[in-house]
């Protein structure tokens, strides 16, 4: 018997539309041989299968089950390409845990906590040869004063909103004038914010999974931008950024990229793949973690895709693992 995957795509947020090409590309490579999937888009109030012929077929949120001519159809677990909120947030995490469905990404507290980039940088920070920028969280609720965060932190500072992802709302600030502008930006996104020192480095981004007992670090990508830094623009128009799969490390670098990167993956208890953004630091080689990435894109071209196939593994034989791996105990 086939399993039945559901694959879940859509979301509350401006990612959907990059939810949407990921799932399309999982949706052409995953294995018809071992699993039947059924493609499931979750929207504010609107949970829905479409059929080939375009019929919406609403989900029983009971038991997250769907019902084709009168048969009722339930999952024996859930591919999870759902970007931002709910699925990457632990909201769709922790309602698949108490109908009890596996599914491939971290469970409710790991993707909770990972969402939020300051509270991640405070769980890592103490993983020998890890580094985090100096930094300040600031709460929409609070009072707001640039004039004491220059104080506190030197120019140029990243400004960018604390939950989001895809860099949306995220600026760089050279000019103290321009403070005020990019917290409201960033505000304009979400309730937190964090206002960090700019590292000046190589930019990377790592991808990491478990699966069949064992947690495999796949080569790095190097980002070389055109712009200042990776933003929605960079990350997403063509041309704009350059990246190099594996990307240029000497073999130290390598080693220790691993050593660090298998560190974070343990210490917040991730599930599935996952991908990490650091730099390392061009005058001394540090390495500066980012964030993670707790739904990397999957998209053909998408960072994962490359490393992936760097290694000489199909995205196909990459998928199965992810499956595989939700269902063990």
């Amino acid at each position: 018997m086939k399993k039945r995957i559901a694959l879940v795509t859509g979301g509350f947020t401006g990612e959907s539309v990059i939810s949407l090409k990921s799932a399309a590309m999982v949706e052409t490579q995953i294995d018809r041989e071992k699993y039947d999937v059924y493609k499931i888009l979750i929207y504010p109030g609107d949970w829905y299968h479409q059929t080939a012929d375009g019929q919406k077929v609403p989900v029983d949120l009971n038991d997250f089950s769907i019902a084709i001519q009168g048969s009722k159809i339930t999952f024996d677990g859930v591919f999870n390409i759902l970007h931002g909120s709910p699925g990457e947030d632990g909201k769709l995490a922790g309602y698949f845990d108490m109908i009890g469905l596996p599914y491939t990404t971290c469970d409710a507290l790991t993707s909770a906590i990972t969402m939020n980039k300051g509270y991640t940088k405070a769980i890592v920070q103490d993983i020998p040869e890890l580094f985090v920028a100096r930094s300040v969280q600031l709460f929409k609720k609070s009072e707001l004063d640039p004039t004491q965060l220059l104080k506190e932190l030197r120019l140029p500072l990243f400004v960018k909103p604390n939950n989001g992802g895809s860099s949306i709302g995220m600026s760089k600030v050279k000019d103290p004038n321009e403070l005020q502008e990019a917290l409201d930006k960033a505000f304009a996104e979400d309730t937190q914010v964090l206002v960090e020192e700019f590292v000046s480095g190589r930019e990377f981004s790592i991808g990491v999974y478990h699966s069949q007992g064992q947690t495999t670090v796949l080569p790095a990508t190097e980002i070389v931008s055109s712009k200042e830094f990776f933003d929605f623009e960079a990350k997403y128009a063509p041309g704009i950024t350059e990246e190099i799969t594996p990307g240029r490390m000497s073999d130290e670098e390598v080693q220790r990229v691993n050593r660090i990167v298998s560190q974070v993956y343990q210490k917040l208890n991730c599930k599935g793949a996952v991908r990490i953004d650091y730099f390392l630091e061009y005058e001394t080689g540090k390495f500066y973690f980012i964030e993670i990435n707790t739904v990397p894109g999957q998209t053909e071209t998408s960072l994962i895709s490359q490393q992936v196939r760097a290694i000489g593994k199909t995205v196909k034989e990459f998928y199965s693992e992810l499956i595989e791996e939700m269902f063990q105990k």
